[in-house]
C-alpha cells in the first residue's frame, strides 16, 4: 500500500472518519467511564491493543475462514484478544480493573471493533490492517481522553486524579489542581454531563469542518497569480 494511503487512514482515524465522533460508534463505553481521565486512557489504552490485535489476526486469516463461519470467528478472536487484556488488567491495574467493571469485556461486543475487522482489515493485508487497527484506536482514544478531561476538570476542578491506578505509586502526584476552592459541578461528572460534553466536542468539530470547507472553497475560486498570455484571434482595426 503507498505512502499516500497511510495518510488517507491516518486522516479518517483521527478526524475524518473518527469511530467516536463521527461513526458515533462505541458510546456506550464512551459515555460511561469518562468520569476521569485515568478511566479514559486505561479504557483507551486497552481499545487500541484489542484493534491492532484483532485486526492483525482477521488479515491473516481472511482468505482461510469462508463466509458462512466468518463473524463468529471474527468474535472469537476479539473475545480472545479482549480476555488477554482482562488478565493485564487484574494483574498490573486491579483497582482500575474493578472502576471499568463490565464495560472492559463489553468491548468484545463495541462496534468499533468489529466494524473495523469485517470493514477493513479482512479486506487488506497486514500491515495496512494494523495500522487501520492502531489509528482508529488512537482517534477513539483521544476523544475518550479529551471527554474525560473536560468532565473531571469541571466535576471536580483538577486534573490527572488517581493516575497511580495504571502508572504506578510513582504517579500519585500528576494531580493537578487548576481551580482551588472549586464548587464540584456534580453534572459534568454525571451520565447527562457526558452526553452534554460529547455533543459540544461534535459540534466544534462539525464548526472546524465548515470552517476548513469555506477555506477550500475560496482558494478554488481565488485567480492564479502572474501574468496571463491571451490569445486574440479576428481581424483588429
Amino acid at each position: 500500500m503507498a505512502d499516500t494511503s497511510y495518510k488517507e487512514l491516518s486522516l479518517n482515524g483521527l478526524w475524518k472518519n473518527n469511530p467516536a465522533i463521527v461513526q458515533l460508534l462505541g458510546l456506550c463505553p464512551l459515555l460511561a467511564v469518562t468520569g476521569s481521565v485515568v478511566n479514559s486512557i486505561g479504557l483507551g489504552l486497552a481499545t487500541i491493543v484489542v484493534l491492532m490485535c484483532s485486526n492483525t489476526a482477521v488479515s491473516i486469516i481472511r482468505n482461510i475462514v469462508s463466509d458462512a463461519v466468518r463473524l463468529p470467528a471474527f468474535v472469537m478472536i476479539i473475545a480472545a484478544a479482549v480476555t488477554c487484556i482482562e488478565l493485564l488488567m487484574q494483574a498490573f491495574a486491579y483497582e482500575l480493573y474493578q472502576i471499568l467493571g463490565i464495560f472492559l469485556p463489553l468491548i468484545t461486543t463495541n462496534c468499533v471493533i468489529l466494524g473495523r475487522a469485517d470493514g477493513f482489515a479482512a479486506r487488506n493485508r497486514v500491515m495496512p490492517a494494523l495500522y487501520d487497527g492502531f489509528i482508529m484506536g488512537i482517534g477513539f482514544a483521544l476523544v475518550l481522553v479529551l471527554l474525560g478531561a473536560m468532565r473531571e476538570l469541571l466535576g471536580t476542578g483538577a486534573l490527572f486524579a488517581n493516575m497511580d491506578l495504571l502508572f504506578g505509586p510513582g504517579a500519585a502526584s500528576w494531580q493537578v489542581t487548576v481551580f482551588s476552592n472549586y464548587e464540584p459541578f456534580l453534572l459534568a461528572i454525571l451520565p447527562p454531563g457526558a452526553f452534554i460534553f460529547t455533543g459540544l466536542i461534535i459540534v466544534l468539530k462539525n464548526i472546524v469542518d465548515d470552517r476548513i470547507k469555506k477555506y477550500q472553497d475560496a482558494l478554488k475560486e481565488r485567480p492564479a497569480k502572474g501574468s496571463k498570455r491571451v490569445r486574440v484571434t479576428g481581424t483588429i482595426s
